[in-house]
């Protein structure tokens, strides 16, 4: 199955392999895109179309999406989006506050801004925007004539405590505690939970149990209660990291809760026939049809298919346009005297968490023995050919980039230590936005 848009870029209804095959030997189509497989003709047609259903299984993390007919199904596949918005907000922060405090002082204007009303948080737009673009990139291809969105919304304290009713709502798991801090020491017993802890008497403190950029909160399931001694990034890596029991993210509960309605009401400004579903009947559905649990297979259930013929999935991801970050540190590298292994200086730190002496950890800087590489800020001046997630061609083999080097000069292969020269290469295909 060919997708067909004509001379003035308007959608048709797609044609068999064999007909595209014939056209663009004829010269009367070029090829627009590759995946999906789409020609444009160049010549004047009638523009007829039949009816098109675009179905959206929407998400935080996967969106499923299929177009049927009568008779076939003519597209249809999971997205996988683009995640880790929040994380990069916050190192944008951290680098613009590390300039701004190097500069002279100037007065505060954090305050200067209100949040207008339908406000959402970046992350969460960006997710919202992801869905009308993908959206809006299907109709550029096809003739869709009624659209069908899944909404959802979820009751987060009825998942954390089926039992939950009443003024039970009212009084969530901190109740009676002065702040989350009080909580966590009274839920641990006022004990440091390291089992291999040996101090006594010793300050506790409340201790993230992953970092920031691996999606940590301030919610009381990722926090946990440590002494000062044990109170270590060494320990991140240790028994903190498979910490029972797993943490539960709410992200994508939440998220479809926020926005359930305002990606219907933004896709009725572009679309005629915009309706909406429930997840219930798209289940009913499924096991009547006896599909599959997939995103795929949901959103052909949402577009109402029926044995209709099914179109080989499509598998798209989403990638970073372009990265914004002009500045990165690289922190300085040492031997530990008690392994003999190269670490970072962060890892042998001095224990300090706080100006408070008592407070302080265990000083590791002194295990610090030749400095292999010194610490450095890296500033980025331009934009690189090559980016990350790109393809490209070497030694006649296909391999993804892993990032730039030496100003552009070298490019780094995800499938291979080798780190060859930018001039040896040939690109194969720029995986940027929903590739």
């Amino acid at each position: 199955m060919v997708l067909v848009i004509n001379k003035e870029k308007k959608p048709l209804m797609p044609t068999h392999n064999a007909k595209a095959r014939r056209l663009l030997k004829q010269k009367k189509a070029k090829v627009v895109t590759i995946k999906p497989f789409t020609i444009q003709l160049l010549y004047e047609t009638t523009g007829y179309t039949q009816p098109v259903v675009l179905s959206i299984d929407s998400g935080y993390l996967n969106v499923g999406y299929s177009a049927i007919t009568e008779k076939k199904e003519l597209i249809g596949g999971e997205v996988k989006l683009l995640n880790g918005m929040s994380e990069r907000i916050y190192e944008r922060a951290m680098y613009r506050r590390n300039r701004r405090q190097r500069l002279r002082y100037r007065k505060a204007r954090f305050d200067n801004r209100g949040i207008p009303k339908g406000w959402l948080a970046p992350s969460v737009r960006h997710k919202l925007d992801s869905h009308i673009r993908f959206i809006g990139k299907l109709a550029k291809l096809l003739p869709v004539s009624k659209v069908i969105v899944e909404v959802a919304a979820f009751d987060i304290q009825k998942i954390k405590n089926p039992d939950i009713e009443g003024a039970a709502y009212q009084q969530g798991e901190q109740h009676g505690f002065e702040n989350i801090r009080e909580y966590v020491f009274h839920r641990d017993g006022h004990k440091c939970q390291n089992p291999k802890c040996k101090s006594k008497d010793v300050p506790l403190c409340v201790h993230h149990l992953r970092y920031r950029v691996n999606g940590a909160t301030d919610r009381p399931d990722d926090l946990i209660t440590l002494c000062v001694h044990c109170h270590t990034p060494e320990n991140h890596k240790g028994f903190l990291k498979d910490w029972k029991p797993k943490l539960n993210n709410f992200k994508d509960a939440t998220f479809m809760t926020a926005v359930r309605w305002m990606l219907v009401n933004k896709l009725k400004d572009s679309f005629r026939n915009v309706e909406h579903t429930y997840g219930h009947i798209t289940k009913a559905h499924r096991i009547q049809q006896g599909l599959e649990k997939s995103h795929h297979n949901d959103a052909y259930c949402i577009a109402g298919g029926n044995l209709q013929q099914r179109a080989k999935p499509i598998s798209l991801e989403q990638n970073r346009r372009n990265n914004r970050s002009l500045e990165t540190f690289y922190d300085a590298k040492y031997i530990d005297t008690r392994t003999g292994k190269k670490v970072s200086g962060g890892e042998l730190n001095c224990g300090r968490t706080k100006r408070n002496k008592k407070l302080r950890g265990e000083n590791l800087r002194v295990y610090r023995g030749k400095k292999m590489s010194v610490g450095r800020r890296s500033i980025r001046k331009q934009r690189y050919f090559y980016q990350p997630k790109d393809l490209v061609k070497y030694d006649g083999k296909i391999y993804t980039v892993a990032g730039t080097q030496n100003k552009g000069a070298y490019v780094a292969l995800k499938e291979t230590k080798k780190v060859a020269k930018a001039a040896l290469l040939t690109p194969y295909k720029f995986r940027k936005g929903f590739a």
